[in-house]
């Protein structure tokens, strides 16, 4: 921990400096800075404190989102001076400050000359940072246009999206990825897939959630945010574009809004062709000898998806307002992989060689219904929310599998077929209550149920003979009651929130034949606390604990598993158990001028930690299984930061280093790890005249070792360049996501019977154009969020 402890101790050593020199003189400066036409707050205007000789600069800083500033200063004569981009600066002059003083509203006009030649109006911050949340704004993502949910989050700092579709959060498997604020099954199989990028508004992270978060996910919380036009009148967009390999995507937007109602809409179609690869090398030792493996797999994947969002509002009254959608997505899955095995014997010699070609095939749909109520009361800080969603999806997966014998002589083996039908039906129903006794005061309470019911239907022929292994059905019921309350306060410049919530879960998984039927029932208390202290000039410190919890989830605890490989198989474990964090975070907002940096130190210490356990079988197969292990401790130091060197470019920076100790046993073998790692982005915007954009970005994730595994480093680069057309009714945006086909993932396992070395290609260079026709909208045209 000494680690730790010196960067903590430097970190507020830091943090401290501005604080450094206070006398109990000092005095407050404050105001607000306006649009002097729209009367628009500015955030990110300059503000700077001079002296009336010299104009020396004495005190800097912006204005937060509300356009507010405060500066703490000795008495005196001041002149105070107002900048902000593409407005003409303003300049206060002959100051007395000789007490707190608020300036009031402070308007800029707009620099007419200069928005000629630089247009960038007021462009809404990327990231927000909130209590215990981080809010990031992918509307104006130039990289993702045209791809899907798993794009955007791949550009999401502290975010990264695996070859298979897994998302983690610092690096942290373990996270619970929402969408609009409540679980869904598209987070699940790699289903964000099918949610276009073009239907996001924004993703929200949550490192460290309050207690009125569910506390799934030891490793936080992500949420995805779909938009909801609510411009008056009639207004949409429609996108559409082309890219290689194969990526065909529309997208209709279109909303309708009256005194009493607004209907949204949003319907898109995708086709997309991925070409994956794998490689791998094994050698395996028995009773003195070696053998040796070569496997190469080629795989095309198609998958076709059509989305459908439809819904509207309706104002009952001024303090009552009904909320109806529905959303349906259709995904066709059609895949041909071609695996190719080479066995050699002791001496480097070839000793046979098998091909198996697999032809899949899948089509899923999912549907959601739901229904949300909102009641405003006389304090406006009052309010009470209900919500129900019912979700119900279904997939049927197919497997035909050829395998020959090419090598010494060519041979058909076998013919293999499978069928997994599985579905899903989902309730989840939550109420909320908020209210504030004070002007600082808040207190929230809600309840909360969610019941899901899946099933799971498998069978596997081998040359038209029923493999009784296969035969089986599987049944999953998981129901979860909770409830929670939190008291919020704020005293002089120290804020806290305090929250408790509480879980039953009630989780059962059993098959048909009988060979396993687990059923597990736990209640939980999980605590939050969340401290801020506002320091002058656009400082705060920020202190955070909660206890989450990580339940398996149903891929986890599936025992079936397909049969492309049987060589290298991923089954889940009926009997795998929860896991329990306690997660601390110690953070701070600072900004400085053009420049705003998020440091933060974490700790997380989780019990009953689970992970893959790699094991050979006596064939010389190897099946990969996830197990519960004793503990795992984690802690690092993430920094996050954005600068505007000018007024036409944006840069920022992302940065995490961790380091882990894992530690357990399984099967009588004791299991452990301890390594330490970092991952870093860094992004550039910059605009141009004539309405001229580029974006760029590049990701690096460093090595990595787990209980059995090294993971060897990688890295991707992502260049956007976009155009605006017939004054911004039509954008125009080309893309190239992982430029230099660097996006591959190496592992080596090497043990004392056998070594494994893998290099698995999930996509390659893609390319895309899109264009954007926008009509009775602007482009900077916000959208109603779930929560508005």
């Amino acid at each position: 921990m000494k680690t730790i402890q010196k960067l903590f101790l430097i970190f507020l050593m830091f943090c401290s400096l501005p604080s450094l020199g206070q006398q109990a003189t000092e005095v407050k400066v404050s105001g607000k800075v306006l649009d002097n036409t729209t009367q628009q707050p500015l955030e990110y205007a300059g503000v700077t404190l001079l002296s009336l000789t010299g104009n020396k600069i004495l005190k800097t800083t912006v204005t937060d989102k509300k356009g507010e500033f405060t500066l703490v200063t000795n008495p005196g004569q001041y002149h105070l001076k107002i900048e902000f981009i593409s407005y003409k600066p303003t300049l206060l002059e002959n100051k007395q400050i000789k007490e707190d003083t608020n300036l009031g509203n402070i308007g800029l006009q707009e620099n007419v000359k200069l928005l000629k030649s630089v247009n960038v109006i007021g462009e809404k911050s990327t990231v927000e940072l909130n209590l215990d949340k981080k809010v990031f704004n992918v509307g104006k993502d130039l990289i993702s246009k045209g791809g899907s949910a798993n794009d955007i989050l791949n550009n999401v700092p502290s975010v990264n999206v695996d070859a298979n579709g897994g998302v983690s959060l610092r690096g942290n498997g373990s996270v619970r990825v929402l969408i609009n604020g409540k679980p869904s099954m598209l987070t699940a199989n790699n289903g964000l897939e099918q949610i276009p990028a073009s239907n996001i508004e924004k993703v929200e992270v949550i490192t460290n959630p309050s207690a009125r978060y569910e506390a799934q996910g030891g490793g936080g919380i992500i949420n995805i945010i779909l938009k909801k036009n609510t411009i008056g009148g009639l207004n949409g967009s429609v996108q559409a574009g082309l890219g290689d390999p194969v990526n065909y995507h529309g997208n209709l937007n279109l909303s309708y809004k009256t005194e009493k109602f607004n209907l949204f809409s949003n319907v898109g179609g995708r086709s997309r062709d991925f070409y994956a690869s794998e490689k791998r090398f094994q050698t395996t030792t028995k009773n003195g000898l070696t053998n040796i493996l070569n496997q190469q797999n080629k795989q095309r994947r198609n998958d076709d998806t059509y989305n459908i969002y439809v819904g509207g509002d309706y104002y009952i009254n001024p303090k009552n307002t009904l909320t109806g959608s529905f959303y349906h997505s259709t995904l066709f899955n059609r895949d041909t992989t071609n695996f190719g095995y080479s066995y050699y014997n002791g001496g480097n010699t070839l000793d046979s060689a098998v091909t198996r070609f697999e032809n899949y095939r899948e089509p899923q749909r999912y549907n959601q219904l739901e229904l949300n109520y909102v009641k405003t009361f006389d304090n406006k800080d009052q309010k009470w929310t209900t919500n129900l969603q019912y979700d119900f999806w279904n997939d049927d997966e197919n497997q035909d599998i050829s395998q020959a014998k090419n090598f010494p002589l060519p041979k058909m083996i076998s013919r293999l077929t499978s069928r997994n039908i599985e579905s899903s039906d989902d309730i989840y129903i939550q109420s909320d209550f908020v209210t504030a006794f004070s002007k600082d005061s808040r207190f929230e309470a809600g309840i909360r149920t969610d019941l899901r019911a899946i099933r799971s239907d498998y069978w596997a022929k081998a040359d038209e003979v029923l493999l009784a292994k296969y035969n089986n059905k599987l049944k999953y019921d998981e129901n979860l009651y909770s409830a929670y309350m939190q008291y919020g306060n704020k005293i002089n410049k120290f804020s806290y929130l305090l929250g408790l919530r509480a879980e039953l879960s009630h989780i059962g998984i059993s098959d048909r034949a009988g060979t396993f039927d687990q059923d597990k029932k736990y209640l939980n208390l999980f605590p939050t606390v969340h401290l801020t202290y506002k320091l002058p000039e656009s400082a705060e410190f920020q202190l955070s604990y909660s206890r989450r919890i990580n339940r398996p989830q149903f891929w986890q605890l599936n025992p079936f598993s397909g049969l492309s490989d049987i060589r290298n198989l991923t089954v889940g474990n009926p009997d795998l158990d929860p896991t329990y964090t306690n997660s601390f975070e110690f953070s701070m907002i600072k900004r400085l001028g053009k420049l705003n940096i998020n440091p933060s130190i974490y700790y997380k210490h989780t019990t009953n930690y689970f992970q893959f356990v790699i094991e050979q079988t006596p064939d010389g197969y190897f099946v990969s299984t996830p197990v519960n292990l004793d503990f795992e401790d984690r802690y690092g130091f993430e920094l996050s930061s954005s600068y505007n060197p000018f007024g036409w470019w944006r840069l920022s920076w992302d940065f995490n280093y961790y380091k882990f100790k894992q530690q357990g046993a399984y099967d009588g073998k004791n299991y452990g790890a301890k390594d330490q790692t970092w991952f870093t982005r860094i992004g550039s915007k910059m605009k141009f005249p004539k309405n001229l954009s580029i974006e760029s970005s590049l990701n690096y994730i460093g090595k990595k070792q787990d209980i059995q595994s090294i993971n060897k480093a990688q890295y991707r680069a992502d260049i956007a360049v976009s155009k605006d057309l017939f004054k911004d009714k039509m954008s125009f945006t080309l893309g190239v996501i992982n430029v230099f086909d660097s996006m591959v993932d190496k592992r080596v396992t090497n043990t004392d019977t056998y070594y494994l070395e893998s290099e698995s290609r999930r996509f390659g260079r893609l390319v895309s154009a899109t264009i954007v026709y926008r009509f009775n909208r602007k482009k900077d045209d916000k959208d109603r969020l779930p929560d508005e």
